[in-house]
């Protein structure tokens, strides 16, 4: 009994023992790690960490989604924290903040130093490690600096002053550094932040430091025997770089207490994103945070021997940071190649759009409604926007098919079959979020159509049932055998191309229309014909006036005398065109004003969001009311309305012979082209990862519904619909959430989710069936130039984000407003140009077949879009090198 007691209790007393150390050594580790703790504190759980905000005291930062918070899959956990406090220490200390990347392998990070090893800025901000192997200006800042090595080896001086009046010195007596106007003392009371007042003791804080720190089992490590010093000058004329090696480890305070290297970077203010100070000195605290490369330079004994190992460093990041190249990362079909047993598996696509699709089906219905996170109002206002922006397309191409038809397709039949096709998708689609419209394409379409039946006496509406059947077989044929898979091959730069084509196309539009106002009134109205008619052409001599102004008063007289004894005064000519001029652009610009206002300071966050999502119907209805109630006395152009006995009438089908029936079949393989295109370029559009649709894709069925609706339409002579652009993208923006972040002076917008519905898509084309009730009036008391206007607004919204128009800006741009995007960093800006005009070349080609006067050349550019493939693959690798191209094809 003695022994099993003395057993116990030996047994608890060591246990004790270990508790104590243990206690003891958490409590040491915490004393260590208390400066820390805000990082610790601050840091948000991992899913927050991957969707890219990090909290802080005062809320969140936003971070760089693609180059800072990419997943652990495919980064190996490059998450870095951004929020930080510990930001002064005392004494005469260096000023640094923290950034820690605390989720690399604590085996990795006992083994070598620079292994998880993020860069500090006083700036408050982390940096990334630069890439090597991707961006191209990390090898131009070393080859500028080898052409001009400014090195000093075994410096004897001990203060950091006197190092830095060395570093300075050494410039300023390099022939080949010289700068002229530069005053290295004013330089050297630049690179400190005192103001004549030190704190605790005549001490000096740096402003602009660059140093490693490193995640470790006992917490974070500053690497402490180097440090990189960056600086701006304005009266300097080139970028500087020198580094210096002292002959002794110098303490320079808490963080700086062995420090062996020092960089100091200057360069002038006005420079290129690529180009700053920071991203010099990027370059080069990436080269010294690795402690092997640091110890070989301790080893060299001459300048030659110190540039070796630089360029040798500059070898290995290269080779470590290769890895796959991520182009095709937007693509939700995958970035294997293709086999060809895949489109040989009939019905596979569908099905596995369906299994994806199906058990999400009710979310559609109850996201946003039911739960938590309510978005009523949200869904309200992006309802009233997709109603307009479904109702006057229909309106204004409804009124073109009008003309070109004879009637036939008209306005009411446009509507009718913009709600029953529109219904039919909300409901059965895989991805509501797609809009079905018809569009100008189509509009050309069939007013070829109409050209073809004139010219050889055929039935429009049989043959225009025939040649919508034939597509849709196709569009089932497609479907069936997986084609859409296909669309993989279509590059980012290749649907930009399609995108800003269909986006000149709205332009033209608009343009088209308004010129046609100006000829009918302006140049050979009802009083302007007459006028240039009767009146002669020469002014009164003694007076200077031109006697068609006279007339324009007498008559104008008349007609006011007209009115004042009951007869409507109704003013045509000149003032028609001037102010449809005027109401398409008034409708343009309030658009455009309310759809920015989100980003102005003014009245509420909230109000703000509601004035940019219902920004398209208050610019219509403002400007329609202006057109057609503060001006009535001046006659408008608007759209014909000729009410029709029955909407739903079988096409003749039967009435067609065998040999026109086999050339519809011609006709409806190249509109199937065009669906095909379009349907899938838009929805690859709408389903983008930076759109963070989260409920999977559905290629292959939406394209089988596509056909399925288009069936019906074309046997009862209703106009095509297939997926439209920008109208899709819109869509999923008025849904989305968006916030924005800043990164170097650059404002961009993130989407940080999106509500996923089919309520907004089914009530907004319930309501345009409904309009058939406000027809012709209010809805014709809708001017057509408040069309074309809208036409514009499209247009012009439809290029935000667009990478093709955001870099044919920058040929107009100077190079220190250039943003810092992905291309920016990995390409050299003369093969952005060469890819530029390149793509601008393909769009040139693009709209000469699409907008052709000749009408069979019309009907051949989905032809065009498809070739661009072969161009994208085959001829741009011969001019750019491969690894650009798949940088400008990359997501940012």
């Amino acid at each position: 009994m003695t022994a099993a007691f003395c057993d116990w209790l030996s047994a608890v007393i060591q246990a004790y023992s270990e508790f104590s150390s243990k206690v003891k050594t958490f409590s040491v580790l915490m004393i260590l790690m208390f400066p820390f703790f805000p990082v610790f504190l601050e840091s948000p759980p991992a899913a927050m960490s991957r969707n890219g905000y990090f909290f802080e005291e005062s809320g969140y930062l936003k971070c760089d989604m693609d180059d800072g918070c990419e997943t652990k899959e495919e980064t190996g956990g490059e998450e870095l924290f951004d929020a930080v406090n510990n930001t002064v220490v005392s004494g005469d200390s260096i000023r640094f903040f923290v950034n820690v990347n605390l989720e690399v392998p604590l085996n990795a990070a006992d083994e070598n130093e620079s292994a998880g090893c993020v860069l500090l800025h006083t700036s408050r901000k982390y940096l990334k490690l630069k890439n090597f192997e991707e961006e191209v200006r990390a090898h131009r800042d070393l080859d500028g600096f080898l052409a001009r090595a400014s090195i000093i080896l075994d410096e004897t001086a001990t203060s950091l002053d006197d190092v830095l009046r060395e570093m300075l010195k050494h410039f300023a007596e390099d022939p080949e550094n010289m700068e002229p106007s530069c005053n290295f003392e004013k330089i050297m009371s630049t690179l400190f932040t005192d103001s004549g007042t030190p704190r605790e003791g005549n001490v000096h804080l740096l402003s602009d430091t660059i140093q490693g720190v490193t995640a470790t089992v006992t917490g974070v490590q500053y690497q402490q025997s180097w440090l990189c010093i960056i600086c701006t000058i304005k009266s300097l004329q080139r970028r500087h770089v020198c580094i210096s090696r002292l002959e002794r480890p110098q303490n320079w305070g808490e963080n700086s207490c062995e420090v062996r290297f020092v960089i100091l970077v200057l360069a002038p203010p006005k420079m290129k994103s690529t180009k700053t100070a920071t991203e010099v000195g990027r370059t080069f605290a990436t080269m010294f945070s690795d402690i092997t490369f640091r110890q070989k330079l301790l080893e060299t004994k001459t300048e030659e021997e110190f540039k070796e190992a630089l360029v040798h460093q500059r070898h290995l990041l290269t080779v470590v940071n290769q890895r796959p190249s991520i182009s095709d990362g937007h693509k939700s079909h995958g970035s294997k190649p293709l086999k060809l047993h895949e489109f040989l598996n009939v019905g596979k696509g569908i099905s596995d759009d369906i299994a994806r699709r199906f058990p999400v089906y009710a979310l559609d219905f109850t996201d946003g409604i039911i739960g938590n996170n309510k978005a009523i109002g949200k869904y309200i206002t992006t309802m009233i926007f997709l109603y307009f922006a479904c109702l006057l397309p229909s309106i204004a191409f409804g009124s073109l098919n009008d003309e070109n038809t004879g009637g036939v397709i008209d306005v009411q039949k446009t509507i009718v079959g913009q709600c029953i096709g529109g219904l039919l998708y909300a409901l059965f689609s895989g991805q509501p979020l797609v809009v079905l419209l018809t569009t100008a394409p189509l509009a050309l379409y069939i007013n070829v159509i109409r050209g073809i039946c004139d010219d050889y006496n055929l039935d429009f509406s049989a043959f225009y049932a025939w040649i919508g059947l034939w597509n849709s077989f196709f569009l089932v044929m497609y479907s069936l055998f997986n084609f859409s898979l296909l669309m993989k091959l279509f590059k980012r730069s290749t649907e930009e191309i399609i995108a800003l084509f269909i986006s000149i196309t709205f332009v033209l539009d608009a343009f088209k229309g308004i010129i046609k106002v100006f000829k009918k009134y302006y140049y050979s109205g009802r009083t302007g014909e007459s006028y240039l008619e009767k009146a002669p052409t020469d002014a009164i001599p003694s007076l200077g006036i031109n006697t068609t102004f006279l007339m324009n008063s007498s008559v104008s007289r008349s007609m006011s005398l007209e009115n004042q004894t009951g007869t409507h005064d109704v003013h045509y000519g000149r003032e028609t065109a001037v102010l449809s001029l005027m109401l398409m652009l008034g409708t343009l610009w309030l658009g455009h004003t309310l759809y920015q206002f989100k980003k102005s300071p003014y009245l509420h966050a909230r109000v703000r969001e509601i004035l940019s999502d219902c920004a398209l119907p208050i610019s219509v209805l403002t400007f329609s009311a202006v057109g057609s109630y503060i001006f009535k006395e001046i006659e408008m152009s608007k759209f014909n309305y000729n009410p029709s006995e029955s909407l739903f009438v079988l096409a003749p089908v039967q009435s067609l012979s065998i040999g026109s029936v086999m050339s519809a079949m011609g006709l409806g393989f190249l509109l199937s082209m065009l669906f095909f295109i379009e349907q899938n370029i838009v929805a690859s559009l709408t389903n983008a990862p930076e759109n963070r649709l989260v409920k999977g894709t559905a290629y292959h069925w939406d394209l089988l519904l596509v056909a399925l609706i288009n069936t019906g339409l074309s046997v009862f002579g209703l106009p095509w619909i297939h997926a439209a652009f920008p109208h899709s993208p819109m869509h999923v923006r008025a849904l989305a959430y968006v916030e924005e972040r800043v990164e170097s002076g650059h404002i961009y917008e993130t989407i940080v989710s999106v509500k996923e519905t089919r309520l907004t898509s089914l009530v907004a084309n319930f309501l345009v069936g409904l309009s058939l009730l406000l027809l012709p009036f209010p809805l014709q008391w809708i001017p057509k130039p408040v069309l074309y206007g809208l036409f514009l607004y499209i247009a012009l919204t439809s290029i935000d984000g667009n990478q093709l128009f955001e870099r044919v800006a920058l040929l107009l741009k100077e190079q220190t407003a250039y943003p810092p995007t992905h291309y920016i960093r990995r390409v050299p800006q003369r093969k952005i140009h060469y890819f530029t005009g390149l793509q601008v070349l393909q769009l040139l080609i693009l709209c000469g077949f699409g907008m052709s006067p000749l009408p069979y050349m019309k009907m051949i550019f989905p032809l065009i879009m498809i070739g661009m493939i072969p161009i994208r693959y085959n001829l741009l690798p011969r001019i750019i090198e491969a690894k650009y191209l798949d940088a400008m094809d990359a997501e940012h």
